[in-house]
């Protein structure tokens, strides 16, 4: 039995994850599904868009198996360098899909779920949404294309949520580039029905899928940090992470402080490797890019100890303490974080920027 179904209704494809006792979390078997559809849908002529949904009531996607990639890990497998190549193909794959992608970013959406949602090129959120990158908490950093996203965000909004793994309603989702269009929940059965009894292709269908979306949905409520804009791009706009975290502590600022206690409780590392990431992020012009770079730093947070370290902590004891090693930001050195983006070697590479 696999987790994602996918099925047909006139020239739309329908993916559903169907995994909703893990909140649709992604494993292996689940990313090679959906990109064999993809792929098969991509080339055939019948196929005029595809739409991406959750099962359950908690979430589209609560991201990947953590739980699989910390046994991973402890036994110094390769099944997470595998499940990555795949999953981050895919991601590259929705970005450049030639047919509408509608994603419905309901509920909870985090990691790998905005991996195959956030590149879509329709994405739907409602008043459940909540987006998040929070790999900072586990000893990881975000991927996916995540970086890609966060660091096109307004401002130093993407900095702010890659730090701090601080999750994001419709508004801010929006407000940062994340999503298109806001949907009430009421209202996405009426826009699911709608694309069911659509019955065009090619441009027409793309043409009537935007009327459609145009008339269902509502303007984006207003983003809950929109307040908190002015301290955000101030302190984050520091050089460095210990210049942020002082920024922030020395603001007069309530959230602001409490949000230095926040990136003071993630890996050190993670926290300075995630700041690179973006900065080097922002430099590129295109996701394959970003996702050669990830593969890249991902397969070395992996190797480190921060990473088993923080699943431990955060998912399978559960008791909320994560040991980090090294300890605090400032034993963390640049030729540590440099260590991260070094190429990998030869066939190791992801190379999607060279057409792998």
């Amino acid at each position: 039995m696999t987790d994602v179904r996918t099925e047909r209704s006139g020239p739309v494809g329908w993916i559903t994850l169907d995994r909703p006792q893990a909140i649709n979390a992604l494993t292996h078997e689940m990313v090679r599904t959906i990109a064999e559809t993809l792929d098969g849908w991509a080339t055939d002529d019948s196929v005029g868009m595809v739409v991406l949904t959750g099962s359950g009531e908690r979430g589209l996607c609560a991201g990947g198996d953590v739980r699989a990639i910390h046994d991973d890990a402890k036994a110094g497998g390769d099944a997470t360098a595998a499940f990555w190549r795949d999953e981050y193909r895919l991601n590259a794959l929705i970005d450049r899909y030639p047919k509408p992608y509608l994603a419905v970013m309901d509920g909870l959406v985090m990691g790998g779920g905005v991996g195959v949602s956030g590149h879509a090129s329709h994405r739907v959120v409602t008043e459940r949404t909540r987006i998040a990158m929070p790999e900072t908490g586990i000893g990881f950093v975000p991927d996916v294309g995540g970086t890609w996203l966060l660091a096109r965000a307004s401002g130093e909004l993407g900095t702010h949520a890659a730090l701090t793994g601080a999750q994001l309603g419709a508004g801010d989702a929006v407000a940062m580039g994340l999503a298109d269009w806001f949907v009430p929940t009421d209202r996405v059965p009426a826009l699911l029905a709608a694309l069911g009894d659509t019955r065009t292709t090619g441009p027409d269908l793309a043409e009537q899928v935007g009327h459609l979306l145009a008339h269902l949905a509502e303007p984006a409520p207003e983003p809950t940090l929109g307040p908190s804009r002015w301290w955000i791009d101030r302190c984050y706009a520091e050089p460095t992470a210990e210049a942020i975290v002082a920024a922030l502590a020395a603001s007069g600022v309530q959230d602001a402080e409490d949000t230095a206690k926040t990136i003071g409780e993630r890996s050190p590392t993670c926290v300075k490797v995630a700041l690179e990431s973006l900065r080097r992020a922002r430099r590129m012009t295109s996701l394959e890019q970003a996702l050669d770079q990830e593969f890249r730093v991902s397969l070395r947070c992996v190797a480190a100890p921060d990473m088993v370290e923080g699943i431990r902590a955060q998912v399978v004891d559960k008791d909320r303490t994560p040991r980090w090693d090294p300890a605090v930001l400032e034993q963390v050195d640049d030729q540590l974080v440099a260590s991260y983006f070094a190429p990998l070697t030869g066939a190791e590479e992801l190379g999607l920027e060279d057409g792998r």
